[in-house]
């Protein structure tokens, strides 16, 4: 769990694909703000290379870019929006949404951690770092995460998870630097964003099975609202 909270499970895995392009065009639309030219804009460039690495079919890409860039005519706005709090048995978590009603999603998320606490703004920022989060794929046979990281100009890194993919992690403004270095040290970049990672993360073995069930039963309520983007718990692993 550790750094972000993942849905598990086949079914929920089903729904992930959809849900995925859906996180990625409001994303897309925020980048693209600042201009839809990928090659002029970095945080644009990034987000559209997670895209593509995610399958997302490119006319629902290029509709999101023009739409953010105001290229459509339409006006699109979303809000950046913070919830903290706890899940049940006090786990510190973030909750990160772009909105585009926070009226809506103010009520909604009191609703959600009704099962928690849901806390001021500040309440657990303190217990976590804001991090750029690189996960990468070693390219070729013998790729060497450590010499990678010290080249590329990251902070640190995580090993490899089970599906083979390393997390790296950067200063917040050396996001796209390292992204950028990383292939030529042997690692083919999967995604690239700014997110929060624990200082204290608590280990899952010192709950109890009933305690572990009832928190992923929350963050998975949490993560199922549609202005959630991403959810970052304290906890380890």
């Amino acid at each position: 769990m550790g750094a972000q909270w993942k849905a598990k499970g086949k079914a929920q895995a089903a729904d992930a694909r959809g849900k995925l392009f859906g996180k990625l065009a409001k994303e897309i639309m925020v980048a693209a703000r600042s201009g839809a030219d990928p090659a002029l804009n970095s945080r644009l460039r990034l987000v559209v290379e997670q895209a593509r690495k995610a399958s997302m079919p490119k006319d629902t890409l290029d509709r999101a870019i023009k739409k953010g860039a105001g290229l459509t005519g339409e006006t699109v706005h979303f809000e950046h929006v913070m919830y903290e709090g706890f899940a049940p048995h006090q786990v510190p978590v973030m909750v990160e949404c772009l909105t585009d009603n926070v009226k809506r999603t103010a009520p909604e998320m009191r609703v959600l951690f009704r099962k928690g606490q849901l806390g001021a703004s500040g309440a657990v920022a303190w217990d976590f770092d804001h991090l750029g989060m690189i996960e990468a794929e070693p390219a070729a046979a013998g790729a060497d995460p450590e010499l990678a990281a010290i080249e590329a100009g990251a902070q640190d890194f995580e090993p490899a998870d089970a599906e083979g993919a390393t997390l790296f992690l950067t200063d917040a403004a050396d996001l796209d630097l390292v992204s950028r270095a990383l292939p030529a040290q042997g690692f083919t970049v999967l995604s690239a964003k700014l997110g929060y990672k624990p200082r204290n993360p608590i280990d899952p073995g010192s709950l109890s099975p009933e305690h572990l069930e009832e928190v992923e039963a929350f963050l998975a309520a949490i993560d199922a609202n549609d202005d959630v983007q991403n959810v970052y718990v304290g906890l380890a692993g």
